[in-house]
């Protein structure tokens, strides 16, 4: 048998539970949410990378939809637009009920396999979203969100960003409450986009696994977005998971000065680095052309792998690509179609069968299962925190 029949054959399985796609941010701005404007029943090739024929293709059993909002967006704003995301995602499981199911719980992950449909959860992309308010994090939770990425690119006022000037040195007190309160809930702590010093801080406060729903080795690739070693060695102890991405400038070295040299272009044609729009991709595509860029691969995703398994154990690893929140994507990798192509490589590199398993299923059902099991724990010795960040961090400059 070939690799790439036995990878498909192992996702029919095992399917990918994969941390991240961004698809409700690109419903937002392609179609402002009009769901009859793009049918992802029908392939979307040429304006995304998810659809379900391609999710279905790709092996995909379930997938944490990013429930993102800009960092431009503060306050109120930041939050009415996260509650809009929960019910783009609400509405696709309602119009799509023979290939996507809610899944709020482990066990609703492994009915939806059983039933062969796709899991769809949800993870809140930056703490901006809950507007510093414990109240309002709980009613994320209770609307769904099963993950809460502490910071997106910039610091929130409690947690440090990987891609801002530091000012909390990791996590204030009030960002310490906000994880307590995750772990409270069942709500999972989500480690990627922040510094390494928040990493250890969360890691040091958490009394239920964490999570990286999106982030490579940074001793493979030495960019700010990357896990440290020391923190993924951290991760056995802690029960966590680390789902390795696919953004080139994240896992290929020679895309970083490329990536920043194409983001500099689109904010010289009034674009947000990040715009994912058909006008956006345009701009892309004109400059790759004219500046050919250094193209990742499968083999790139599973350098990273590789090496992440051999510091936090097989355990203890994931898969999150990050599509449609990424202008480019690896060779093989094009869109959700592409998981089978990267198990095959692994299954050419010797892994095992039970490790595949593990990556592409059991270790992210095992960690929100544990998060549950961690909250019913909780809160049974305390109730929720009224906790504010004024009390607590002092008043806001």
């Amino acid at each position: 048998m070939d690799h790439l029949t036995h990878a498909r054959e192992l996702l029919a399985a095992h399917p990918v539970v994969d941390g991240h796609n961004d698809l409700p941010w690109a419903l937002r701005e392609q179609v402002a949410y009009d769901l009859d404007r793009l049918d992802i029943a029908a392939d979307q090739s040429d304006r995304l990378h998810t659809d379900i024929p391609r999710l279905r293709a790709g092996g995909v059993g379930a997938q944490f939809w990013s429930v993102y909002v800009s960092v431009e967006l503060t306050g109120g704003e930041a939050v009415t637009a996260t509650l809009e995301q929960i019910d783009v995602v609400r509405r696709l499981a309602d119009r799509y009920p023979a290939d996507l199911r809610l899944a709020l719980t482990a066990d609703d992950m492994e009915t939806a396999r059983s039933e062969g449909r796709i899991a769809s959860l949800m993870g809140a992309e930056g703490g901006h979203s809950i507007d510093c308010s414990l109240g309002t994090l709980r009613g994320l939770y209770d609307l769904g969100v099963r993950y809460m990425t502490l910071t997106h690119n910039d610091n929130t006022p409690w947690a440090d960003s990987a891609t801002d000037k530091p000012v909390a040195g990791g996590l204030t007190a009030f960002g310490e409450e906000v994880v307590r309160e995750m772990n409270r809930l069942g709500m999972l702590v989500d480690l990627s986009h922040v510094s390494p010093d928040t990493m250890r801080a969360a890691l040091r406060v958490a009394e239920a696994p964490v999570l990286f729903s999106h982030s490579s080795s940074r001793a493979v690739c030495d960019h700010v977005r990357n896990i440290p070693d020391d923190v993924l060695a951290a991760l056995p102890a802690n029960g966590g998971v680390a789902m390795a991405t696919f953004v080139p400038k994240f896992i290929l070295p020679a895309a970083i000065e490329w990536t920043a040299a194409a983001d500099e272009n689109m904010r010289a044609h009034g674009l947000h680095h990040l715009d994912t729009t058909p006008d956006g991709m345009a701009v892309q595509r004109a400059y790759e052309a004219a500046h050919p860029r250094p193209v990742a691969t499968a083999a790139t995703v599973a350098d990273h792998l590789d090496h992440m398994r051999a510091v936090a154990g097989v355990d203890h690893i994931g898969i999150g690509g990050d599509y449609d929140g990424t202008a480019f994507t690896p060779d093989g990798l094009a869109d959700v179609s592409g998981y089978p192509h990267l198990i095959a490589e692994l299954l050419t590199r010797g892994w095992s069968d039970p490790d595949i398993a593990k990556l592409t299923w059991q270790n992210a059902v095992r960690v929100l299962r544990e998060a549950e099991s961690a909250a019913a724990s909780i809160r049974a010795r305390r109730g929720p925190s009224t906790a504010t960040i004024a009390a607590l961090d002092g008043p806001r400059a």
